[in-house]
């Protein structure tokens, strides 16, 4: 194992301890962010862009914003999904999880990215509702279909 995959591993140890971020959620992402063309920011959420978008405009934290998007568990249960209802969903930044106000406002207009968000950066130790567990790591598809003016 390298010196960055061990460090990497140690800094994410350290914030599952105080964030709730289970064991399995650890190994995915020390795991995930070795992987090419996956982007680690500095809060601990990683991307994959799966589609680039276009311009310079970028998402403002109060700027409504039209979205498609699936989510699952690290088994690969869906617990929600905008694709399958056939509409996307429009919100600001700052009406959605920590993750998602990040990755919003970086993201360019059209791009599509996967997602891997910590649960420090999703629902933490609480989870949401019975689909989500409490420490639980996120994986979206995140589709920025348009910005509003």
């Amino acid at each position: 194992m390298s010196f960055r995959s061990i460090f990497l591993f140690l800094v994410l140890a350290v914030a599952a301890v105080s964030a709730g971020t289970n064991q399995e959620g650890l190994a995915f992402l020390a795991k995930k962010a070795t992987e090419d063309g996956v982007v680690k920011l500095d809060s601990g959420m990683m991307y994959k862009e799966l589609k680039a978008g276009a311009g310079d405009k970028r998402a403002k934290i109060g700027t409504k914003c039209s979205c498609h998007y699936a989510g699952t568990l690290l088994d690969g249960t869906e617990f929600d999904s905008s694709y399958k209802r056939g509409k996307p969903m429009e919100f600001a930044p700052n009406q959605v999880i920590k993750g998602w106000t990040e990755a919003l406002q970086i993201m360019q207009e059209g791009a599509k990215w996967e997602l891997y968000i910590p649960s420090e950066l999703a629902y933490g130790d609480r989870g949401a509702g019975g689909s989500i567990p409490g420490g639980a790591v996120l994986i979206f598809t995140l589709e920025l279909q348009k910005i509003m003016d």
